[in-house]
């Protein structure tokens, strides 16, 4: 796990202190979607395709700001649309950082060159830059030549300045055991901090439909590539429970609000990658949404989901629980 350990100490001292005060959920990461306009079309992504109208919006700096008040979680990661997009996004990432809070900055990197300036390295700042395969493959999938050069470009701009960098891949149904490897060892070779990775998640309405590799194949893929991590240097942006997870060595029903979700229409229920309407405010969307209804084996639309943002809660509670797990998983990858 590539986390700083401030960013640890701090996580593990907000869950101690929820779990102290008897609280069942909580949120551990906010996800803060400040505008849905984008300077791409990526197949995989379901965001792009509201009405112009809602497109054109924009939350505030004020906005913002109180949402992650009004959430409280330590973490808030920034996707999109793309949030370079947004003006004012350097002055909502240093209110937040001034409050403390460890900011993901979740970027197709085009802008990165252009709004660099308007940013300061901080320990509380990650840029999180999307790269889902190398150029042939990235380019095809977010529908433009050039972009993966460009995203390349970047990270290593942002490394050279001394920011954090992580990246963001999801592994769709053509991916192999060979081919994510070898992408791996070219991001661990730029100098990320780590990598954030998941299965695809079919959201009902993106371009893509028939590119998804399914939880089976998902946990072959993933058991598979992970046994090849001891060897390869590769430092990933995720706890090594959910790792497991992925791979099929332990089981996890979702958290869907351990990372919820706040964007220019509200708080969306159930989490980022399903929508079934919009609550007033953070308590609301807690109190007044039916949880047991979501997750495998409730929702259909859930069948086949892995990704981060609903099980690495479950995965981080779990180790905080029962701490010797994440150093059993470890033991037993460096003796597999």
């Amino acid at each position: 796990m590539s986390v700083p350990l401030i960013q640890k100490a701090r996580l593990g001292a907000y869950i101690g202190k929820q779990l102290l005060a008897g609280n069942r959920r909580f949120p551990l990461v906010l996800m803060l979607e400040p505008l849905f306009q984008c300077n791409l079309r990526c197949k995989g992504c379901g965001k792009i395709s509201h009405p112009p109208e809602i497109m054109r919006l924009q939350m505030t700096v004020e906005e913002c700001v109180s949402a992650a008040e009004e959430c409280g979680a330590p973490v808030v990661s920034i996707p999109g649309g793309e949030p370079l997009m947004h003006p004012q996004i350097h002055e909502i990432a240093s209110e937040l950082i001034a409050r403390k809070r460890f900011v993901y900055l979740c970027t197709n990197a085009l802008l990165v060159e252009k709004r660099l300036d308007d940013f300061t390295p901080s320990s509380y700042l990650t840029f999180n830059v999307h790269l889902d395969g190398f150029a042939d493959k990235h380019d095809a999938l977010v529908n433009r030549s050039g972009v993966f050069d460009k995203a390349v470009e970047a990270i290593r701009l942002l490394v050279r300045r001394g920011y954090r960098v992580t990246t963001n891949t999801t592994l769709f149904g053509d991916e192999t055991v060979d081919s994510a490897a070898a992408f791996f060892d070219f991001l661990t070779s730029l100098g990320v901090e780590g990598i954030t990775v998941a299965p695809a998640f079919n959201y009902e309405s993106a371009e893509e439909q028939n590119n998804f590799l399914g939880r089976q194949n998902s946990q072959a893929l993933f058991r598979d590539l992970l046994s090849r991590r001891r060897r390869s240097g590769w430092r990933f942006n995720h706890s090594s429970l959910y790792l497991d997870f992925l791979a099929g060595r332990r089981s996890y029903a979702c958290s869907p609000w351990g990372n919820p979700t706040v964007n220019i229409l509200g708080w969306q229920r159930p989490c980022y990658l399903l929508n079934d309407g919009y609550a007033a405010s953070y308590r609301e969307l807690m109190d007044d949404t039916d949880w047991q209804l979501y997750g495998t084996g409730r929702d259909s639309r859930c069948a086949d989901c892995m990704v981060h943002s609903g099980f690495e809660p479950s995965a981080v509670l779990d180790s905080t629980l029962h701490p010797w797990r994440p150093l059993l998983s470890m033991m037993g990858r460096w003796l597999g």
